[in-house]
């Protein structure tokens, strides 16, 4: 990757014509920037970085002229202006995009992995790309009581962080800087998701920093003091944290009698896999026992594979004032000046971080995928239980509709007082006779029977699917439970008998249409007999339905021969055209019923989408924003 150092152009010297800047000190890397940003270009395939205007005071105020926002534009090499600007916004919209709903092992930590990718994006990747000639920002971290902001005040020469024995001391971090360099970390876009204050204020930790410009530091670099790594209060740790993943360098601060707590080392491991550029303070060390401590600690760093880590050590000393004396920290001091002057290696060190992120992007977003292929695949198990328990009261319901189970109680007494009277054979007629089919009472009696015995199965069978979806979620630990206790999910939906209702009627209403359109009579039959069509269907439903089949048929009882429906069929209308309005109507009855239940999954299906689980794409999108991130650099 192309160091930062190179990634904007330099322009000293007078402006050229045109250049509305007021000097040569305003070019891109001055004081008084409030942000980047990335423009058109006339050229075709070229894009500039342009600077807002240039305050003459640190400020940042307007100068007295009210020359107003007078804008500088310095090209950008067309690989960082757009391929590289392309692939990070297409990880942060990639990223963006991921929602972890369901309580599964590791959830919590996906969501705090994405949001830490998305803060470190904003807060410092993208800016640091755009504005690679920014001052370095070197973050203080440790654990409880290490000193930091003790160090920071005796490097700054002046009180601008808190200290004390009450911890957590710090909570809202505090940036010190050269009144020159104010106006990068006061308006620019590094840490640009953080409102700037001139100090603390009560409930605004965790969205806001403290700016204090400070003419002891020296300029192009800039002090951060975070809350404890370790902090008792959980968002003070998220805000180191996030610190962390905004800076250039790290200095890491720890005391004699603290150097080897985990806390101290999970930070160290945590910059061994960030890349991170480190520096180690090791504070509060006794002058008697100095080269014991010291040597023992350098052994840790050796067997952690730290060996190389430039290293600083801060004798037990008295602290007036929140603050060192100058002799306890002039090694520090000169390592600030030295950083400060020599741009290439200020450059070396921000390029070494920055390239840690992006290495890191290799693992870290493929971890975010993998998780959300976890999600998905328990939602698709999810997705199964319900498909497995309506389908399995689909096969329920056909079953039923076959084997003539349907037809008891008031459907059978129905059918025997309508056959037995002599309206089913009133319901044929010879031609030339002019006798007509009687008894529609019984008729209509029939036929709500039918109806209300096909609305009882299909009930029956929607509510024991609802009660084994919520049966089969419930054994499913975790996201399972939390959705298997989403109210009326145990039951059908209110609307289920009024939809069965309209389904049955619509199609018996069907069946008459077939019978009338279909139902051609034998050739010999026709001839002398007539029907009527409402009565052949009802007939026919019955037959249909499996009459004739279980022991129950009073067919068998009163020895009539077989089941008397499908005899009269076979005889009115012929085996084959009996067969294919029997395949007709149950197939509509089948996509009938699916109908209904698929309105009733959809219940399920709207609470796995509240969980908010993207669909396997979003998984792709991840791998691919990666892999076009490292083509980019």
């Amino acid at each position: 990757m192309t160091s930062p150092a190179r990634k904007t152009e330099r322009r000293p010297g007078p402006p050229e014509a045109g250049d509305t800047s007021t000097g040569p000190e305003q070019g891109e890397g001055a004081p008084g920037v409030e942000h980047a940003r990335v423009d058109d270009a006339e050229t075709p395939g070229e894009q500039t970085l342009s600077f807002p205007a240039i305050r003459d005071d640190a400020s940042g105020a307007p100068d007295s002229e009210g020359s107003g926002d007078r804008v500088r534009e310095v090209s950008l090499p067309e690989p960082v202006s757009e391929g590289l600007t392309a692939a990070l916004r297409q990880l942060g919209e990639a990223v963006t995009d991921l929602h972890f709903g369901l309580d599964v092992p590791g959830a919590d930590e996906a969501r705090k992995a994405q949001l830490a990718v998305l803060a470190q994006l904003k807060d410092y990747v993208i800016p640091r790309v755009h504005m690679s000639t920014a001052p370095a920002l070197i973050v203080i971290a440790g654990s409880t009581g290490a000193g930091k902001s003790t160090l920071v005040n005796t490097l700054a020469a002046q009180s601008v962080s808190a200290t004390g024995v009450r911890r957590p001391t710090t909570s809202t971090p505090v940036l010190a800087c050269h009144p020159d360099d104010h106006g990068w970390f006061a308006k620019g876009d590094l840490l640009g998701g953080l409102t700037r204050l001139e100090k603390p204020i009560d409930g605004k930790a965790t969205e806001s920093i403290v700016v204090v410009p400070t003419e002891r530091l020296p300029q192009g670099v800039a002090l951060l003091d975070t809350p404890d790594i370790d902090s008792v209060v959980e968002v003070h740790s998220e805000i180191a944290h996030r610190m962390l993943d905004a800076a250039d360098l790290w200095v890491f601060v720890t005391t004699a009698s603290r150097y080897a707590d985990a806390p101290s080392w999970g930070l160290l491991r945590l910059a061994k896999e960030r890349g991170a550029r480190l520096v180690i303070v090791l504070s509060r060390v006794p002058i008697k026992s100095r080269e014991v401590i010291v040597k023992h600690f350098g052994r840790m760093l050796d067997e952690y594979g730290l060996a190389d880590v430039e290293r600083f050590v801060i004798n037990e000393t008295k602290v007036v004032d929140g603050r060192m004396t100058d002799d306890d920290v002039v090694d520090l001091r000169m390592w600030l000046a030295d950083l400060s002057v020599d741009e290439q290696r200020r450059a070396q060190a921000i390029q070494s971080t920055l390239n840690g992120v992006f290495n890191s992007f290799r693992s870290r977003v493929p971890a975010l995928a993998r998780h959300l292929e976890t999600q998905v695949a328990l939602r698709a198990d999810l997705r199964s239980d319900v498909d497995a328990a309506f389908m399995g009261a689909i096969a329920e319901i056909d079953e039923a509709t076959r084997n003539g189970s349907l037809l008891r109680g008031e459907v059978l007494a129905r059918w025997q007082d309508f056959a037995g009277s002599g309206d089913l054979m009133r319901s044929l007629s010879l031609r030339k006779s002019k006798a007509q089919p009687q008894g529609p009472e019984r008729l209509r009696a029939l036929k709500a029977a039918l109806r209300a015995g096909l609305e009882s199965v299909i009930t029956s069978s929607a509510l024991r699917a609802s009660e084994e979806v919520v049966a089969r979620w419930r054994q499913r630990a975790g996201a399972g439970d939390r959705l298997a206790a989403t109210p009326g999910l145990g039951r059908p939906s209110e609307e289920l008998v009024r939809r069965a209702a309209r389904a049955i009627s619509g199609w018996q209403d069907h069946v008459s249409e077939l019978i009338r359109t279909e139902g051609v009579t034998k050739r010999s039959v026709a001839k002398v007999v007539t029907f009527d069509v409402d009565s052949l269907s009802l007939i026919f439903m019955v037959g249909l339905l499996g009459y004739g089949t279980t022991e129950l048929s009073p067919s068998r009882k009163t020895g009539s021969g077989g089941a008397l429906p499908q005899r009269l069929l076979r005889g009115l209308l012929g085996a084959e055209s009996l067969r294919s309005i029997s395949a007709k109507a149950r197939s509509d009855l089948r996509a009938r019923i699916g109908l209904i239940f698929d309105d009733e999954t959809l219940r399920y299906v709207d609470a796995l989408d509240a969980a908010g689980i993207p669909d396997e794409a979003a998984a792709t999108r991840l791998y691919q924003a990666t892999y076009n991130l490292e083509v980019a650099r």
